[in-house]
C-alpha cells in the first residue's frame, strides 16, 4: 500500500462519544500508523440538544492519545460549513474520508464536500455506515443524495448497505469491506475478575443485551424469549447494559408483566469506553435480536472478547456472525430465539464457538479496510 499520504477524516470522535467515534479513532490510528498524516475534524455541535435523545452527547473517557483531533464543525450553520470547506480546500489533502450515518448531517457534510471538490486534487470517500436510517424521517432521501452527489468513492460495510447505496448511485467507485473490531476497549480479562468488578454472581451465567436501547434492536423479543426458557433451572439471567434512547418504562412493565425482574440485571446508563469490556468479559453469550439491522459495532466488540453471539436475520448481521460457527443466527421468533438460547447453555457451545471465534475474527483487520480505502482511490 502506498503509504505517506495527507488524510482528513469528518464524523464524530473526541469528546464526541459512541459507536462512530470510536470508529473515527480507530480509522485514524490505523492510517496513522501506516506512515500518513491525518487529522480528524469533528464538530463543535453536532446534534442541536433538542435533537438529541440521551443524556449527554459527550465521553466521560480521558481523550486518546497521539491522534490529531480539532473540534470544528457546526452541523446546523451554513456559514460554517462555507469556512470549513474553505480551510481543507486550501489544505489539499489527498484523502477526505466522511463517516457518514444519518441523513440529518447531508446538507452539512454535502456542502463540505462541494466546497473541497474546488481544488481538483482531493479525493473524496463516503463511508456509509447507513445509507437510509433505521427510524426514518422526512427529508432522508434528498438529504442522502446531496451528500452523494460530489463523493468520489464509498465504502459499505454491509451488503444490505450496499443494494441500498446501489438505489442512490450505481456508476461511482464502491467497494464492500466488513466492519473492523473494535478493538480499543481495552484486552480481555477473566470472567470471575469481569463479573467481581460489576458485582456479579460467580456461579451464574449472563446473557448480555449491551448498547444504546432503541426499539428497533428487539429488547421486547429478547426479553419474551428470556420469559420462555426454563433460566432458572439452567441458572441464566439478562444483564441489560446501555441507556435507554426509547421508552424506558414500556420495558420495565414488559420485564414486570413477565414475572422475570428478580432475573434481570438493568445498567440503564451509557457504558463508557473503560468499562466496556467488563460486560463483555463477564458474559456467556450477546444477544442481538434486531429486528432491523446495517453492521453492528456490537457483534466487533464480541469478537475482540471472543464472546459467542446470538443475532437475528436481519441486514448484516448473518454475515459477520456464520450460524453454528461462533453463534446463533434466528428468526425474530422468540420462541427461536429462546431454543437457540437455551441449546447454547444446554449443549455446552461455548468452547467450540470461542475457538472458532479466535480465528474468525481475523477477516476484521483494520488494515483490510485501509488497503480498500486507498485500493479505490
Amino acid at each position: 500500500m502506498s503509504s505517506g499520504k495527507k488524510i482528513v477524516i469528518i464524523g464524530p470522535a473526541y469528546p464526541y462519544r459512541g459507536g462512530i467515534a470510536s470508529y473515527s479513532e480507530r480509522l485514524a490510528l490505523q492510517l496513522r500508523d501506516e506512515g500518513n498524516e491525518v487529522e480528524i475534524f469533528t464538530f463543535t455541535l453536532q446534534y442541536p440538544n433538542f435533537l438529541f435523545p440521551g443524556k449527554t452527547q459527550y465521553s466521560e473517557d480521558i481523550a486518546p492519545k497521539d491522534l490529531q483531533i480539532e473540534r470544528l464543525i457546526n452541523s446546523v450553520n451554513p456559514l460554517n460549513w462555507k469556512k470549513v470547506g474553505k480551510r481543507i480546500r486550501k489544505q489539499q489533502p489527498d484523502l477526505l474520508l466522511f463517516n457518514y450515518w444519518l441523513p440529518f448531517m447531508g446538507p452539512c457534510f454535502g456542502n463540505i464536500a462541494r466546497e473541497v471538490k474546488k481544488n481538483n486534487h482531493t479525493k473524496i470517500v463516503g463511508i456509509m455506515h447507513n445509507v437510509v436510517p433505521h427510524e426514518k424521517r422526512p427529508g432522508d432521501v434528498q438529504f442522502t443524495k446531496y451528500f452523494m452527489k460530489p463523493v468520489d468513492a464509498f465504502i459499505s460495510m454491509a451488503k444490505s448497505v450496499s443494494d441500498d447505496l446501489a438505489k442512490f448511485d450505481s456508476s461511482k467507485p464502491r467497494a464492500f469491506n466488513p466492519h473492523p473490531l473494535y478493538d480499543n476497549f481495552g484486552d480481555g480479562m477473566s470472567q470471575e475478575a469481569a463479573k467481581t468488578a460489576l458485582g456479579l454472581d460467580q456461579n451464574t451465567k449472563y446473557i448480555l443485551f449491551f448498547g444504546i436501547i432503541r426499539d428497533y434492536k428487539g429488547l421486547d423479543l429478547l426479553l419474551d424469549a428470556f420469559a420462555k426458557m426454563n433460566h432458572q433451572e439452567l441458572n441464566v439471567k439478562l444483564l441489560i447494559a446501555g441507556e435507554y434512547y426509547s421508552d424506558e418504562e414500556k420495558y420495565r412493565k414488559q420485564i414486570a408483566d413477565l414475572g422475570i425482574s428478580n432475573d434481570i440485571k438493568v445498567v440503564s446508563e451509557y457504558i463508557k469506553d473503560s468499562d466496556v469490556g467488563k460486560y463483555f468479559c463477564a458474559a456467556d453469550i450477546v444477544a442481538q435480536p434486531y429486528k432491523s439491522a446495517t453492521q453492528s459495532g456490537v457483534t466487533q466488540i464480541a469478537y475482540h472478547f471472543e464472546i459467542p453471539m446470538l443475532v437475528t436475520n436481519v441486514g448484516g448481521l448473518p454475515e459477520m456472525v456464520p450460524d453454528g460457527i461462533v453463534g446463533y443466527v434466528t428468526s425474530k421468533d422468540t420462541d427461536e430465539i429462546a431454543s437457540a438460547l437455551t441449546d447454547f447453555f444446554t449443549s455446552n457451545k461455548a468452547i467450540a464457538f470461542k475457538e472458532n471465534l479466535k480465528v474468525e475474527k481475523e477477516k476484521y483487520s483494520w488494515d483490510k479496510l485501509t488497503k480498500t480505502i486507498m485500493n479505490i482511490t
